[in-house]
């Protein structure tokens, strides 16, 4: 186990990719392989496979499921049950007649949850999407697209249904300008997407491992 590094007795850690001060819980299995971040927190029976990139100060809640191809920047919130896919026709691969397709990596579709994002409870990831710098996915929804950064998202499937500040709190556009009422960050709506207002201090790059 790398220095600093702290798992459960009771999880099965392969990968030697961790950084100092992260907590690997009971049941958990990492892959050979996986690269996880500083400060990180897995809990109790997740799954992290050989090719999952996560970044640093990141939380994966109880009983999440993470394959390859999925990229997971810094500061992100995983709730508990989360489940992301990474094949979007999957059939077994031991079926004869698409087995030839599993000889290589094709198939694989690419999943990144950017910086400060926050996926709720028991929300399934369709994959091959992107979702945005401090997004927030509601509990039990179906994400099936592109989350812009800083929406609000949420059903089956789930559809924007608002905006958040990077804090958390909801935000209340007007005249295509919001300024959070919790913390001051100031922000201007173009195009239907959210950012930073001109002026507001920028927040550190975002950065997965790998």
């Amino acid at each position: 186990m790398k220095r600093g590094v702290r798992a459960h007795p009771k999880a099965l850690v392969e990968s030697t990719s961790i950084g100092s001060g992260t907590r690997i819980w009971a049941f958990a299995h990492v892959l050979a392989g996986a690269r996880i971040g500083r400060d990180c927190n897995v809990g109790d029976h997740c799954f992290i496979e050989s090719e999952v990139r996560i970044g640093d100060n990141v939380t994966i809640k109880n009983g999440v499921m993470l394959w390859n191809g999925v990229v997971v920047e810094d500061d992100v919130f995983i709730g508990p049950g989360v489940v992301f896919t990474n094949d979007l026709t999957p059939r077994s691969p031991r079926f004869p007649r698409v087995a030839a397709r599993y000889q290589t990596r094709r198939w694989m579709v690419t999943t990144t949850v950017e910086r400060g994002a926050s996926i709720g409870a028991n929300a399934t990831i369709v994959g091959g999407i992107r979702i945005g710098r401090f997004a927030m996915i509601g509990a039990g929804a179906v994400v099936t697209r592109d989350v812009p950064a800083y929406a609000l998202v949420a059903g089956v499937p789930a559809r924007v249904r608002g905006h958040v500040c990077e804090c958390g709190q909801r935000l209340a556009i007007r005249s295509g300008a919001a300024r959070c009422a919790e913390c001051g960050l100031a922000f201007r709506l173009r195009r239907g997407r959210l950012a930073a207002a001109p002026g507001t201090p920028a927040t550190p790059g975002s950065r997965a491992t790998g």
